[in-house]
């Protein structure tokens, strides 16, 4: 099994266009991070956002689109700007932020895109939202402990995966730092790695059926 090594630091949240990225965040909010391809977005991702934005408490949650998964062909992704688009459509609400802020720092990795937005938005509580589908695959994204270790993380269970994820590397090496869903609330005012893992009403769609169902790899 192949396991992601540390990521490099990188000193980015001076630049100009991390300082332009279309959304403002003041000290003491609660913030979730919901990063991802969404090639295409389908209501399932809504599902796990609403989720995490109500058991956590969050003022705002972000929608990070990213501008090209490093573990996917770019030839399976549709354009950033018809994702975004599509992103748009089901985010609604006036705590959900829709953004490019990837594209816009030069990003390709969640964890410089954390310490980049910790570090132009300090003091904000920033959380990092993620389905169980995703935590199946933690361990494969580049520094992948040190995100555990950077900001609280929610998990949002997903059909068919969640079982697997719980006993995926990534939860059986954080066993020690998982709290109970009864303490969502307080989870972004706690010191990482602390993560949840949220139960509830399933959504089945997904985005690999959605593009077999549109007749092609791209939206």
């Amino acid at each position: 099994m192949w396991f992601a090594g540390p990521a490099r630091r990188v000193p980015e949240a001076g630049r100009p266009a991390t300082l332009r990225l279309g959304f403002t965040l003041t000290r003491g909010m609660r913030v979730g991070l919901y990063g991802g391809s969404f090639n295409p977005v389908h209501q399932g991702h809504a599902h796990v956002a609403e989720t995490a934005r109500k058991r956590l408490k969050l003022d705002r949650v972000i929608w990070l689109v990213s501008p090209q998964n490093p573990l996917k062909s770019s030839h399976e992704t549709a354009s950033l700007a018809q994702r975004m688009a599509g992103v748009r459509k089901v985010a609604r609400g006036r705590a959900m932020i829709v953004s490019d802020a990837e594209t816009a720092i030069g990003s390709t990795y969640t964890i410089d895109t954390l310490r980049v937005l910790k570090a132009r938005f300090p003091g904000v509580k920033f959380v990092w939202i993620m389905g169980a589908d995703s935590l199946a695959s933690f361990h494969r994204w580049r520094g992948w402990t040190q995100i555990m270790g950077g900001a609280p993380v929610a998990v949002v269970s997903r059909p068919w995966i969640s079982l697997k994820s719980r006993f995926s590397p990534a939860a059986r090496r954080f066993a020690h730092a998982r709290r109970p869903a009864s303490q969502a609330s307080t989870l972004a005012t706690a010191r990482p790695p602390r993560w949840v893992f949220l139960t509830g009403p399933l959504n089945f769609q997904s985005s690999t059926a959605l593009r077999e169902r549109m007749g092609g790899s791209r939206s």
